[in-house]
């Protein structure tokens, strides 16, 4: 009777220490839940940041002063890499306009949607038939399935016609110009038509490109906000045409 009671307590204890171990267990796999954010406290508690993405077009490695240009001397953007996160090595899934902007806007490799596979998109009538449809999910179109405001504002290069809009890919709202270059004086595309639109109404604006698109960022950013949102500034700079403020606009 002793050896059976001893046996007993001992059975009552292990059973506590496997509790206490499966207990421990079940904490530690919801803590690792939550840092990875597979899990997440209630809506309420959870306060989701603002994004501003900012992309310049053809912008080498080495054109800015924190790279080592050594000519000129870029000192906000400097002050950019001091103050977050300076990459050394990276990759971009394509070395063209249309199908880097492809994958960034998917998420997917550029070969993987009909776009991607323009490089780039051109002037041409046959080009004018392919764009980025909803078929393929954008990040614009996730982020405002979550509850955010979403502003395109600069160059698009995802389809010139209206079913290719960013409007229709996820954006609540775009002001720029959907071809792959056009003049920063008179806006006009190369074939000499305008090229800037306020969603998906033609507009016409005075001024250099690179300030209209600043202005506008600027103006969404310090607008009333409802809910958070996601400014994408695709700047066209320093992409050609070769001109700087106070230039002639190039002849038609």
């Amino acid at each position: 009777n002793v050896f059976a009671g001893e046996v007993l307590a001992q059975l009552k204890q292990n059973d506590c220490n496997f509790l206490n171990k499966k207990f421990m267990i079940r904490r530690l796999f919801l803590c690792l839940l939550a840092i990875f954010g597979l899990i997440a406290p209630p809506r309420a508690q959870v306060e989701r940041p603002n994004i501003i993405y900012l992309m310049a077009d053809d912008l080498g490695y080495a054109d800015l002063s924190c790279y080592g240009r050594k000519d000129y001397q870029t000192p906000h953007l400097d002050k950019l890499a001091s103050e977050g996160m300076k990459f050394l090595n990276a990759y971009a899934a394509a070395a063209l306009c249309t199908p880097t902007r492809t994958a960034f806007m998917t998420g997917r490799y550029p070969a993987r949607t009909p776009v991607g596979l323009m490089e780039p998109l051109r002037w041409k009538h046959k080009d004018s038939i392919i764009g980025l449809t909803p078929e393929y999910t954008s990040i614009a179109s996730l982020l405002k399935r979550n509850g955010y405001e979403t502003y395109l504002v600069g160059k698009w290069h995802l389809g010139y016609d209206l079913r290719y809009s960013p409007n229709k890919n996820g954006f609540d709202y775009f002001f720029g110009f959907n071809s792959g270059g056009i003049d920063y004086i008179s806006h006009n595309n190369p074939k000499g038509q305008s090229d800037l639109y306020e969603n998906e109404t033609p507009i016409k604006k005075g001024g250099y490109l690179t300030d209209i698109w600043a202005e506008k960022a600027i103006e969404i950013i310090e607008s009333n906000h409802t809910k958070p949102f996601f400014l994408s500034v695709m700047f066209n700079a320093p992409h050609w045409p070769w001109q700087a403020p106070g230039d002639k606009p190039y002849p038609d």
